[in-house]
């Protein structure tokens, strides 16, 4: 069996989620590679075999997107021609971790597919959302890679077809033990704000991952250390706590390994905005931005009571087992099945 996996590239998460997910992916056929967005900080350890820019997300340095980088790196005359010559009926599964080239691919070339991974799971009105929910962020989630059926992963299995987590071996197989200190990665602010928002609590040991450091850094109570997949871990297995973005896979990790997390999601990003309300079923505070009260919100953080812990109701073999017979399957059905296209309403609500 051949298999096309579209991983998306923007940010650090999908691409440590696939090259966990290869490994089982590979006992089912041949896997290739389609890495698409140029934003993220890790070597991937994948077959790639095609590569595009893509439509990627990019982040200031205080909390927030980076709207006119993402717009110069826009280029839907580009996406359309390599949507057009992706050769994917040389495959037998389409698997597609919410990248909109393969998706556009996919409906130009009448290819079935399956959208594989977290945002997956936003297709569910079961999953959860803000209190006030966002038209425009609600279009992005469920037609920025529409495909013919999902497998999604979530926190809890709010629907039939979400799934836990995918939780990296390293993780699974480790004794964690509490040294103290505080692992940061809050890759939407700068080393400047983030230190001088830390450097109010002298006595707390800090572990921030850094875009810019190459080698480790020590500032007075602050340890800067350049991001890797290796050290990443190492540092959360070992820490008190987590701080970070309402992101996915590093939030579901550190419930997993029973650390206190405590989440700032990034502003103008909705996805995360829905991560944080499920998180608060884990009682897991959410911080709106960095400000002159973050060091009394850490304080509060670090004197509250545990959080409750992330459970496993599925292994990574059944997930990708699952992602792959739902791929076998919607290959019997008609390959436009594409319910999830922008419609005219949705243009209406756009304007």
């Amino acid at each position: 069996m051949k298999i096309f996996y579209a991983v998306q590239a923007t940010g650090n998460g999908h691409i440590s989620r696939a090259m966990e997910l290869l490994p089982y992916l590979q006992q089912y056929g041949t896997v290739d590679v389609f890495l698409s967005g140029s934003n993220s900080n890790l070597n991937p350890n994948l077959p790639v075999k095609f590569t595009s820019k893509g439509l990627s997300l990019f982040y200031g340095n205080k909390g927030g997107l980076d709207y006119v980088k993402m717009l110069r790196y826009c280029s839907p005359v580009r996406a359309l021609k390599e949507a057009k010559y992706l050769p994917l009926h040389n495959y037998d599964i389409i698997l597609n971790d919410f990248e909109s080239i393969t998706a556009l691919a996919c409906f130009l070339q009448n290819v079935p597919s399956v959208n594989f991974g977290h945002q997956a799971a936003f297709i569910s009105p079961k999953t959860p959302r803000p209190d006030k929910k966002n038209i425009v962020g609600e279009l992005v989630l469920k037609k920025y890679a529409p495909a013919t059926a999902y497998v999604g992963l979530h926190f809890n299995q709010y629907d039939s077809f979400i799934f836990p987590p995918v939780i990296k071996q390293q993780i699974k197989q480790a004794n964690p033990s509490d040294k103290g200190y505080i692992t940061v990665y809050l890759s939407h602010y700068s080393d400047e704000v983030v230190a001088a928002a830390l450097n109010k609590l002298p006595d707390v040991p800090f572990e921030v991952f850094s875009k810019k450091v190459k080698q480790r850094v020590k500032q007075g109570n602050i340890t800067f250390i350049p991001i890797s997949n290796k050290a990443f871990n190492h540092s959360m297995i070992h820490a008190h706590g987590i701080i970070t973005g309402a992101g996915f896979e590093t939030p579901a990790e550190a419930l997993f390994l029973q650390k206190r997390l405590l989440c700032l999601p990034i502003r103008g990003q909705y996805e995360q905005l829905c991560n944080a309300a499920a998180l608060a079923d884990f009682n897991v505070p959410i911080i709106d931005k960095i400000d002159e009260h973050l060091h009394n919100h850490i304080a509060n953080w670090l004197n509250a009571s545990p959080q409750k812990p992330l459970h496993l109701s599925h292994d990574t073999h059944a997930i990708v087992q699952q992602a792959i017979l739902t791929a076998q399957t919607v290959k019997q059905q008609p390959a436009n099945n594409f319910n999830n296209l922008l419609t005219e309403e949705d243009m209406l609500a756009l304007s």
